[in-house]
């Protein structure tokens, strides 16, 4: 195997029993904005990153302080997943392709097992119709849909207790395939939640469904998905609005082509 990334974590920080919940990018943003609201809501501090000369050559600045792209936060809000007491958030603001995603898995894990973590929730979003690393069979015919992969049995039936449909056929792509696999076959207490998603824009609405659910490990806190709600619809009153003066424009110039030269160029 290739040499692995480096995972750093603040050695003064413990991070025994801790879960955690992995954020890697794919559909519509969802895990990106899931990860900044944890962080925000529940008050985590960086504690370390991943280095790797594999990965884009970019830094994510914020309030003038420069930050890995793919970076750990750490807090303790108490959670119901026994031997749980403390998070730590991995948070991606890059999506991981091809031959680094094993690498970074058997990374992440090395640092998990040093670590003493309790158990881990992936977070990602799929979309039918798009281009897409998931392929998933989904039975319900709304666009709201949540569904649930565990690694074991016991993940499983939390993933039932929480009201998550588990996820009868598919195939799951990205880092959440990888890392799914690989738990499986270490016997690793590791679940994802995938939410679908709306692929033409950042879908908050679908990272709100989520955290709701997440609500149910942290008794200790209140994760109010109200504001995400509440910037999903103004999201989507913008892009009905530009898409209703588009129509208009084109009604007026006599344009019968459609927005599809808007939407994809």
């Amino acid at each position: 195997m290739a040499e692995l990334p480096l995972v750093k974590v603040d050695e003064s920080i413990d991070v025994s029993g801790a879960m955690v919940v992995s954020c890697f990018p794919t559909v519509s943003m969802v895990s990106n904005i899931v990860a900044h609201y944890l962080v925000e809501s529940l008050d985590l501090q960086f504690v370390g990153g991943v280095r790797d000369s594999r990965l884009p050559a970019v830094c994510l600045v914020q309030d003038g302080e420069p930050l890995p792209p793919i970076r750990i936060y750490a807090g303790e809000p108490n959670c119901t997943v026994e031997g749980c007491d403390k998070l730590i958030v991995v948070l991606s603001d890059i999506q991981v392709h091809g031959r680094l995603a094993l690498p970074l898995t058997e990374a992440l894990f090395s640092w998990s097992k040093e670590a003493k973590i309790s158990s881990a929730i992936l977070i990602d979003a799929f979309a039918h119709g798009v281009e897409s690393p998931h392929e998933l069979v989904d039975d319900d015919d709304t666009d709201e849909t949540l569904l649930g992969i565990g690694a074991t049995e016991s993940t499983r039936e939390k993933l039932k207790e929480m009201g998550i449909p588990l996820l009868k056929h598919g195939v799951v792509g990205g880092m959440t395939g990888v890392m799914m696999g690989e738990g499986r076959r270490r016997g690793i207490e590791i679940s994802a939640i995938m939410a679908e998603a709306n692929p033409a824009f950042p879908d908050a609405m679908a990272a709100a469904r989520i955290i709701e659910k997440l609500d149910l490990l942290f008794p200790a806190v209140t994760l109010d998905a109200g504001p995400l709600i509440e910037e999903a619809e103004r999201i989507e009153e913008q892009i009905k609005e530009m898409l209703s003066h588009n129509l208009s424009a084109k009604e007026e110039l006599g344009d019968d082509s459609g927005t599809s030269a808007m939407l994809y160029g």
